[in-house]
């Protein structure tokens, strides 16, 4: 028979060249008749079976497996019968079906305002003219040609060629008679014909580990049950409750009996339990998103849409955090649209084009992380980024994202020298799309429920101010000013602390201009820079007290709580990402004793309103005594915003010296009772202290009508609170 088709639209068939194949394959009217076409290279006769049952014997144009039958009469719903020498079957045409993406879709995706644009691209099993199947979508506007390649057609990307949809650049198809956790990739044709390297989905919600690599459809079937915890969440002020976070790299935390990183599944039955007993309130994840480079940790993710399959399927993850919130623990994930890694699988030069990125490396590279810088301004790209950021918190129920590496988002010229960067319009060095982005971001997040965290290192600033109050809009901004002046105060011999307590007394001075979380993180106690343990002076019980005075200063300065696993056992170690925390450190008393205190810090900051309410107001903080430089003593009081009378005094001791009879002025007269000192023997401290009482007496100190007479414990955080 001779095709209706010309031979170049043959061989543009056969060389994967086919750019429009929805006006080639399918059910055609030319004349009088009705032509039905299909590709099948692996089929030695096609039959139609249209929707009476009929069979109609199809004619081979070539040997490359192109069947072709013209009708007089429409086929209705109609199935091809395919057989070789060696199997027979038979399967709907993806042709025959329409597009599942509408009209609405369209119009949102152009002016990049879909906030549920992962419900459209991506993969998702549906039902078309009561057909089940996968719909795909995908956006990649410079191609000549997409297909879905897998198993289901042998790897092979002329079988199922994608219709665009040429107004906003989206490719789709939906492919019948496929489900349910099959593997896929797209084969991209880049617009002068060559072939690029396979890529995966971005919106995938699943991927196949390396080799492989491959996007892998998942159909949820998850039924959450923690509406109560939603619900309570909903009541909640965020910067007047108590916010503590454990940071948990979930491949790292513990490994189970084969050496081998726990399960989602696993981790829900530890470490939710470990979490909860020493009364933390949140769990921050690493990033969680799938990444092709364990040693990157997360943070050069290439499957924005999908936890990592590493430790389970998404409903695993599911799963995981139901329970915390069952467990009234909440979960952050580390989100990255700071950048994004340049495999060839990935978003790299997408659709033969720089379409997430920036063309001019100046723009677009990341030379600190040999990265890619998303193109903030596209708003294609920001969609993309916009809707996984909502995805999170609709689709998985996370309460919070931590947002890496903003500064780098925030400054055109990060780690650049003169001439490597290109100024803003206005000449400047601000981003101002990725600013731009940042505040939409915020506001998209908060609309659904959830916090965000800046890791922002910078003087930028309102950066956890309101965007109408032309903030960026993060619920919180890590105080890493705060962290750095701690640590190296902290890491100084005590005789030396006297000439440095401008680092103790600095903070204060802008800790109420943002609404600050006070992190001792991961980047803490890595690449050499020594575990908290390891990073305090003097022989092994001063370290140890150090090490409860540094936690303790922690949990008593106003501003929300984050430690690293491991911080909170004293380990020695720097974390290993291939390694666990060294639990049998819990053997030993002086190890098993700083648990002992964070799990009464978190509990003191928790129970008591002066020590959470006002993190960041100004006026839940104010100095008794910040001048005492000599003698390394510190001390202020912490106010309930709710209740000022309502209060706690911290008196902090940085020598390993006690000091007796120490004078310090209050406000009221009467007794005061010590609910904390880390010289406590619970502790693993030396068990000096103050009586169960301590009596104020009357004369002027420190500016206050009354005074205590107080014991400082040696390297000693004590907390008192007014009997009433």
């Amino acid at each position: 028979m001779n095709s209706t088709l010309s031979s170049a639209i043959i061989q543009d068939i056969n060389n994967g060249q086919l750019d429009d194949p929805f006006a080639v394959f399918g059910v055609h009217q030319a004349n009088n008749a009705f032509v039905v076409r299909t590709f099948q290279p692996t089929a030695q006769s096609v039959e139609l079976v249209d929707e009476l049952g009929n069979q109609h014997a199809m004619d081979a144009i070539d040997h490359s497996g192109l069947f072709e039958l013209q009708l007089t009469t429409h086929p209705g719903q109609y199935q091809f019968k395919c057989e070789n020498k060696n199997n027979a079957w038979l399967l709907n045409d993806p042709y025959s079906f329409p597009s599942a993406i509408g009209a609405l879709d369209h119009h949102l995706f152009g002016e990049g305002t879909h906030q549920q644009l992962y419900r459209i691209l991506g993969s998702h099993l549906t039902t078309i003219n009561k057909v089940n199947g996968v719909h795909f979508g995908v956006w990649a506007p410079n191609a000549k040609r997409v297909s879905v390649i897998g198993e289901f057609n042998h790897w092979d990307g002329r079988v199922h060629t994608m219709r665009k949809h040429i107004d906003t650049g989206i490719w789709d198809i939906f492919i019948p008679d496929i489900g349910n956790i099959t593997l896929y990739k797209y084969e991209i044709v880049g617009e002068h014909g060559n072939v690029l390297p396979v890529k995966n989905d971005p919106y995938a919600p699943y991927f196949e580990q390396a080799p492989g690599n491959a996007s892998i459809v998942f159909n949820s079937d998850f039924i959450w049950s923690d509406d109560q915890y939603l619900n309570d969440r909903a009541e909640i002020e965020p910067t007047k409750s108590p916010i503590s976070i454990y940071e948990v790299h979930a491949g790292s935390w513990r490994l189970n009996d084969s050496g081998q990183p726990l399960s989602y599944r696993e981790l829900s039955d530890s470490l939710i339990p470990y979490v909860a007993e020493n009364n933390f309130t949140h769990i921050e994840l690493m990033p969680i998103t799938e990444h092709p480079f364990t040693g990157s940790w997360g943070y050069q993710p290439v499957g924005m849409f999908a936890p990592t399959s590493r430790f389970g399927s998404p409903d695993d993850f599911r799963y995981f955090i139901n329970q915390c919130h069952r467990a009234n623990i909440g979960v952050i994930i580390d989100w990255v649209p700071a950048h994004f890694p340049s495999d060839d699988h990935g978003l790299s030069f997408f659709d033969g084009t720089h379409l997430y990125e920036h063309a001019d490396p100046r723009q677009g590279f990341h030379q600190d992380w040999d990265t890619l810088i998303y193109n903030y301004g596209r708003r294609e790209v920001a969609n993309y980024l916009f809707s996984n950021a909502v995805y999170w918190i609709k689709e998985f129920h996370i309460d919070g994202l931590r947002v890496d590496a903003v500064a780098s988002m925030l400054y055109l010229d990060y780690s650049r020298e003169e001439g490597q960067w290109i100024p803003n319009e206005h000449g400047g060095r601000e981003n101002l799309e990725a600013i731009d982005f940042l505040k939409r971001m915020n506001e998209l997040v908060h609309a659904e429920g959830g916090i965000t965290l800046a890791e922002e290192s910078t003087s930028f600033p309102g950066v956890s101010h309101r965007t109408d109050s032309n903030g960026l809009g993060f619920s919180f901004k890590w105080n890493m000013g705060w962290m750095h002046d701690t640590l190296e105060y902290l890491g100084k011999e005590p005789t030396y602390r006297k000439y440095h307590q401008n680092n103790l007394t600095f903070g204060l001075t802008y800790a109420f201009s943002e609404n600050f979380l006070l992190p001792f993180s991961h980047d803490e106690v890595v690449y050499g820079k020594g575990s908290l343990l390891t990073k305090m002076p003097g022989d092994e019980w001063q370290r140890f007290a150090n090490l409860r005075t540094c936690l303790a200063y922690q949990f008593m300065y106003p501003g929300k709580k984050l430690i690293f696993m491991g911080s909170e056992i004293a380990q020695a170690a720097e974390w290993s990402h291939d390694g666990s925390v060294h639990w049998d450190l819990l053997n030993n008393d002086a190890n098993r004793k700083v648990l002992t205190l964070v799990r009464e810090l978190n509990h003191l900051y928790q129970t008591q309103p002066s020590l959470h309410e006002g993190d960041c107001r100004g006026d839940g903080f104010e100095w008794i005594d910040c001048a005492d430089a000599d003698q390394s003593v510190i001390s202020f009081y912490r106010r309930a915003i709710s209740d000022s009378s309502d209060y706690t005094i911290i008196v902090c001791n940085f020598t390993p010296v006690p000091r007796h009879d120490y004078h310090l002025g209050v406000d009221e007269k009467g007794e005061y009772v010590e609910i904390l000192n880390t010289d406590a023997t619970c502790y693993g401290g030396s068990g000096l202290g103050n009586p169960s009482h301590v009596v104020s007496k009357a004369g002027e100190y420190h500016g206050r009508p009354c005074f205590l007479s107080l014991t400082l414990p040696p390297l000693s955080v004590i907390a008192l609170r007014h009997y009433q």
